[in-house]
C-alpha cells in the first residue's frame, strides 16, 4: 500500500464496526493516524490498538456540547489538527412511516444529520484556515430512489448529499474538499442475519453481488488522498451498478 496519507490525521465517526471500522483500517494502512469513535469502548480500543490510533468515545445522539467536546478531544489526540473528517455514523430503524417511534425519528435526525453538521462546524474552520482538509460524508444508494420503509432515513441521506454540495461551496475556495461516498447494499456485521435477502436484492445487478465494507473504505481512502484532488462537491456511488440499472426486490 502506498503511503498516500502519510502524516495525515483523520477522525472517523461510528467506526467500531462495519464500514467505519473498515475505513479506519484503510486510512491507517495508507499512513494516516486515525481517531476511532463510537459508543463501544471494548471494540473501539481494540481497533485503535490494532491501527496505532486512538479511541475517543462519543454518543452522537447526545448534546451539542458532547459533540463539540468530542471534536476538541479528537483534535487534541491527533496533535492539534484534523486533516480528514469522515462522517460515517448513521442509524436506520427499519420500519414504516406510520410505525416509526418518535424517539427513533429524533435519534436518526440527531445522528445522521445534526452530528455531521456540528462536527463539520467544529472542525472545518481550522481546515480552511490552514487551506487544507477533506470531509467525506457517507451517504446511501437509498437517497437516490424511493424505498419502502425508509422515508426518514433516505431523507437524512439526501440531506447529507446536499450538505456536501453546500459545504463544498462554503469551504472549497479555502482548500477544503467535501465529497459524498454512497454505499450500495452492503453486507456488514449488523445485517448478516438478512444475508438471503441481500443476496436476492443484488443478484441481478451488474456486479451480481453485494458490496463489502472494505470496498467502501477503499473509495473513502481514494477521495481523501491527493489522488482525489479534483473530486469536490459531488458524490461517488459504490453500488455495483444498482442505481444505474434496476432494483431487485
Amino acid at each position: 500500500m502506498n503511503n498516500t496519507l502519510q502524516h495525515r490525521t483523520a477522525v472517523v465517526t461510528g467506526s467500531t464496526s462495519g464500514i467505519g471500522a473498515a475505513t479506519v483500517r484503510a486510512l491507517a494502512e495508507a499512513g494516516a493516524r486515525v481517531v476511532v469513535s463510537g459508543r463501544d469502548a471494548v471494540r473501539g480500543e481494540k481497533l485503535a490498538d490494532e491501527v496505532g490510533g486512538a479511541f475517543v468515545p462519543v454518543d452522537l445522539a447526545g448534546s451539542y456540547r458532547q459533540i463539540r467536546d468530542f471534536a476538541a478531544e479528537a483534535t487534541d489526540r491527533l496533535g492539534g489538527h484534523v486533516d480528514i473528517l469522515v462522517n460515517n455514523a448513521g442509524i436506520y430503524p427499519f420500519t414504516s412511516t406510520a410505525d416509526l417511534p418518535d424517539a427513533d425519528l429524533d435519534a436518526m435526525l440527531a445522528v445522521n444529520v445534526r452530528a455531521p453538521h456540528v462536527l463539520t462546524g467544529a472542525l472545518a474552520p481550522a481546515m480552511a484556515a490552514r487551506g487544507d482538509g477533506v470531509i467525506v460524508n457517507i451517504g446511501s444508494w437509498m437517497s437516490h430512489v424511493g424505498v419502502p420503509a425508509g422515508a426518514m432515513y433516505t431523507a437524512t441521506k439526501a440531506a447529507i448529499a446536499q450538505m456536501t454540495r453546500t459545504w463544498s461551496a462554503e469551504f472549497g475556495p479555502r482548500g477544503v474538499r467535501v465529497v459524498t461516498v454512497s454505499p450500495g447494499i452492503t453486507l456488514t456485521p449488523g445485517n448478516e442475519a438478512a444475508l438471503a435477502m441481500i443476496e436476492r436484492q443484488t443478484a441481478d445487478t451488474p456486479a451480481g453481488t453485494y458490496v463489502r465494507p472494505e470496498q467502501i473504505a477503499a473509495a473513502v481512502r481514494f477521495v481523501a488522498s491527493p489522488e482525489g484532488a479534483m473530486i469536490q462537491g459531488t458524490g461517488l456511488l459504490v453500488d455495483g451498478g444498482l442505481i444505474g440499472t434496476r432494483l431487485a426486490f
